[in-house]
């Protein structure tokens, strides 16, 4: 398989990079955990692109159970069937349905698994998928066969650091932190979501949004995502670039803030420094 790059549409870091090609060489997952809104996901999905693999993605929920990822057996269906008389009851097969390992396992290409934020459901839930992603195999207790990866699937599992994971799941992944981007490598991501953009425009807006993200007792610090979030609003709106340069300190709350401010503690606090900022000029 061809080595992992950076992306016409993704910017990966020489540290990522390794990361991705690591895991893949030595056969194990790869755990990527970061800040929400810095490309957990996004990965994955370029990592399929750049092999051309499928991609197979399971969103884990707070109620998502491992046995899910593999297959449920719908008795009420079938007993259902059975009171109607439908000849479908006879192959309990038929009220198998597959899970997304049990996709990945059977899949014609070996794909890209995508498991996407396990430390949302129960701490019980990766220490259960631990047999099937060492062996990549697991039984059928209804039908008494076993499902057998030909080929071992990439996995990415992500993590936003809600939780602790366990120490026996850790041990079988290949581990990789995604730092928050600096200065040159956010540049390097705004270039390629908007190629050709006024680098003033870009300047002054990586300078406003490092100035909120180092504001002390944000709640929540505004993301990548949510950059250029912003300055798709910026360009849509035609903001001058003297609102930006210009900014009045009076007026904390940065244009257009709705896209980097997500909860009404973190713009309360934006508007105490305005109103700081406007006592304190007072003569």
């Amino acid at each position: 398989m061809k080595r992992f790059e950076s992306t016409d549409t993704y910017v990966a870091t020489d540290d990522l990079k390794v990361a991705v090609n690591a895991a893949v060489r030595l056969r194990r997952p790869l755990l990527v955990k970061g800040e929400p809104g810095t490309g957990k996901t996004v990965l994955a999905h370029e990592i399929a692109a750049a092999i051309g693999a499928p991609l197979i993605e399971w969103t884990v929920k707070s109620t998502t159970k491992a046995a899910q990822g593999l297959y449920e057996y719908d008795a009420v269906a079938r007993l259902r069937d059975g009171q109607l008389g439908d000849p479908r009851v006879h192959d309990i097969a038929n009220y198998i349905r597959r899970g997304k390992l049990w996709e990945a396992f059977t899949h014609p290409t070996p794909p890209v698994l995508l498991i996407d934020e396990v430390d949302k459901a129960d701490i019980e839930f990766p220490n259960d998928l631990l047999h099937e992603l060492d062996r990549m195999e697991f039984h059928v207790y209804e039908t008494g066969e076993t499902v057998r990866a030909a080929e071992r699937p990439i996995v990415v599992i992500t993590s936003n650091n809600e939780k602790d994971l366990p120490d026996a799941f850790l041990r079988r992944c290949f581990f990789h932190y995604i730092r928050f981007p600096d200065r040159e490598t956010m540049q390097a991501i705004v270039d390629v979501h908007f190629p050709g953009i006024q680098k003033l425009l870009v300047g002054r807006a990586l300078d406003l949004f490092y100035e909120v993200r180092e504001v002390p007792g944000l709640k929540k610090k505004p993301s990548t995502s949510e950059l250029i979030d912003w300055l798709k609003l910026l360009l849509h709106e035609d903001m001058p670039l003297e609102v930006l340069q210009n900014r009045d300190p009076t007026k904390a709350i940065p244009p257009l803030h709705g896209a980097l401010l997500k909860n009404e503690q973190d713009v309360m606090l934006f508007e105490r420094l305005a109103f700081m900022a406007r006592r304190q000029g007072r003569p």
